[in-house]
């Protein structure tokens, strides 16, 4: 994060300080004298006191963060709104760091303001398009508020946790720990699913499947047991087991789908995991077999008929 600052700050800066001639001439009108005045109107004092303003931030950033992540341990039911919080206090972090280091690396004067226009319409538009359209896309998500920090979201086929929403990109650990970067223009134009939207409870759908010709309403009841008396469901929103028809390895079965809340995003897999574990065991012990089982079943009946009628035969 720290070295995120730093590069965009020294870019910006950069940008308006080695702009060459060339560069000048595609901002119309503007010569190689753009460069001395732009030269001249360095403030080396400033520059020195530049690299302490991003020392400055990026501290701040460090300690702000540990910090939000001891209060989110202390007070879980306060996690996504301090990490929201956290969000909104980089892009003021980011935008007031960048704006300190050019007001104290120049002295700006009216030729200045347009020699900086010349330049910056040439470097925002070959070296930093990219950069400028991830950071237009991060402000339209704040606003449009598409999914936010502390969501669980499904993009470009990665599932899990929106960590952070920073100018460039956004950060999203997957449910094995990996981290993901995404370039926020992304997400102007693909799809994102998201799964809780703020709230720390999230629907989580399991399902089942067993023989046509068991006891539908028994395993029905079993699969809605387990699932009211696991500790991470959230009991206040309902739990719902529907059966369906549908065909698995070209032969018919019943599809127990539940639909149950899990009481926070991070003990989805452990919900899932629970619920699954508790319904097989209960099945076994009521005898209720799977369509795979089934099928050997009858096709062991269908053999021991057949050889009974060869010796019949014989």
């Amino acid at each position: 994060m720290g070295f995120r600052i730093f590069f965009l700050c020294i870019g910006t800066v950069g940008a308006l300080l080695l702009a060459g001639p060339s560069m000048a001439q595609e901002a119309r009108g503007a010569t190689a004298d753009s460069v001395t005045i732009l030269t001249n109107t360095i403030r080396w004092p400033g520059l020195v006191a530049s690299v302490f303003v991003i020392a400055g931030a990026w501290l701040l950033l460090r300690l702000t963060t540990r910090l939000v992540e001891e209060l989110g341990k202390a007070f879980v039911d306060s996690r996504l709104t301090l990490q929201r919080l956290l969000a909104f206090f980089r892009f003021f972090v980011f935008f007031a760091t960048i704006t300190s280091v050019v007001l104290l690396s120049l002295e700006i004067s009216r030729e200045v303001l347009a020699v900086i226009g010349g330049t910056l319409a040439v470097a925002v538009g070959f070296a930093m398009k990219d950069l400028v359209a991830s950071l237009v896309a991060g402000v339209m998500i704040m606003f449009d508020r598409p999914f936010q920090v502390g969501d669980r979201v499904t993009f470009g086929g990665q599932y899990g946790d929106i960590m952070s929403i920073g100018l460039r990109s956004v950060k999203l650990r997957t449910l094995d720990d990996s981290m993901v970067t995404i370039p926020n223009s992304l997400f102007l134009s693909e799809v994102t699913s998201c799964g809780n939207y703020g709230v720390l409870n999230m629907q989580v759908m399991i399902d089942f499947l067993v023989g046509i010709d068991q006891d539908v309403e028994r395993a029905r009841d079993l699969v809605r047991e387990a699932a009211v008396t696991s500790n991470f469901v959230y009991l206040p929103n309902p739990v719902d087991v529907l059966v369906s028809q549908v065909f698995e390895n070209g032969q018919a079965a019943l599809r127990l789908r539940l639909k149950v809340y899990v009481v926070d995003t991070i003990f989805e897999k452990a919900l899932e995991t629970d619920i699954t574990l508790r319904v097989m065991a209960a099945f076994r012990a009521e005898g209720i077999r799977p369509p795979d089982i089934l099928h050997r079943a009858v096709a062991a009946e269908a053999g021991e008929s057949t050889a009974m009628l060869a010796e019949a035969g014989a």
